[in-house]
This record gives C-alpha cells, structure tokens and sequence, in this order.
C-alpha cells in the first residue's frame, strides 16, 4: 500500500515556475464564506429573530484602517431575507472584545445589562434585609468596622515602606554628595602637589 501513495512529485528538467501563470486579485476583494451566527439577533426589517450558531453564507472584507490591538477587523455580510435586501445584515469582529452587528440586526441578549440589573438587585435586597433586621444591621456595622481597620493598617505598612524607601533615597543623596567633595579634595591635593 505504500508503494502507490506519491510522496514526491516529478518535475522535469525543462520545468520553469516562473511560467505558471499567477491570479491577480484585488486587495480589498470580498471572499464568500460559511459563518455561524455569534450571537442571537432579531432582523431590523422584517422582524424576524436569527438563532445563535445559524448557518449563512457571508461575503468577508478586511475593514481597511481599523485594527483590534493588532487584529484585522473583518465584516461580513449576510443576506437574511428578501426584505433585507437594500441593507445586508453587517456584522464587524472584534471591535470589542465581542462582536457586534454594525446594520440590520440588534442583539437580544447582552450579558453586561443583566450584571447591572443584579447588583441593583443585591443592593435593594440587602437594604430591604437590613431595615428589617436589627442583629443583621449590627453585623454589617461589624463587618465594616473590621474592613476598615485593615484598610488602615494596610494603608500604614505602606506609609511606613515609603518612608522607609525615602530614608534611603536621601541616603544615596548624601553619599553622592560625599563622594562628590572627596573628589574635589583629590583634585585639590593634586594642584598642590604639582605645585
């Protein structure tokens, strides 16, 4: 069975690469794609939602001047519905740390609204919890007294690390300056004696 599989191929003596003609293409041409939808989205035109992971196919281009700490950015376009024609759904990877669609969709979900939404959540019921429970303010009082007391001790370490770092700064000062006159009076004592 390995005898048939061609490892290498032949080329002839007469052979010239140069030869070969070359496909010229455009720098900013539109390639077609296969892409998965990133992020659930609901159409602009006709209303309709489009699921996260469906499949289209999409011409990709190079967003020309535009990078992501490096990245290229790319657009793609996707023909969702006959209604959607004159604006193509238009999707740019990463100009954030997640994708976003640029024209002709908005996204359902975004996960940084319901961060929000439950911390304003948490702080209504802890304050909700706190009104009607005496032993629970006590605690939190507690707790905060105690946060705080290493807050200030911490905030003293580093204080005193300053000082400490300070001491030493005026210390190679002042050994500067004194190897500065100690050079001076080298100098001095070199006058003298070619005098």
């Amino acid at each position: 069975m390995a005898e048939r599989k061609v490892l290498n191929k032949y080329f002839p003596p007469d052979f010239d690469p140069s030869l070969i003609p070359r496909r010229k293409v455009a720098k900013n041409a539109q390639q077609v794609v296969r892409l998965m939808a990133p992020f659930s989205m609901r159409c602009n035109t006709c209303g309709e939602y489009i699921y996260k992971g469906k499949k289209f196919n999409a011409r990709k281009e190079t967003v020309e001047g535009e990078d992501y700490f490096g990245i290229k950015i790319f657009r793609f376009y996707i023909k969702w519905c006959v209604a959607s024609r004159p604006e193509p759904l238009d999707i740019l990877t990463p100009r954030t740390p997640t994708m976003l669609p640029n024209t002709g969709a908005s996204r359902n979900f975004e996960p940084w609204s319901d961060e929000e939404a439950v911390q304003e959540e948490d702080r209504l019921a802890k304050l909700d919890e706190e009104e009607n429970n005496p032993m629970k303010v006590l605690e939190n009082r507690t707790l905060d007294s105690k946060r705080e007391m290493e807050i200030l001790d911490a905030l003293q370490d580093i204080r005193a690390r300053n000082a400490r770092i300070e001491r030493a700064g005026q210390g190679d000062a002042l050994l500067a300056r004194i190897e500065a006159n100690d050079s001076e009076d080298e100098g001095d004592e070199d006058k003298k004696k070619l005098d």
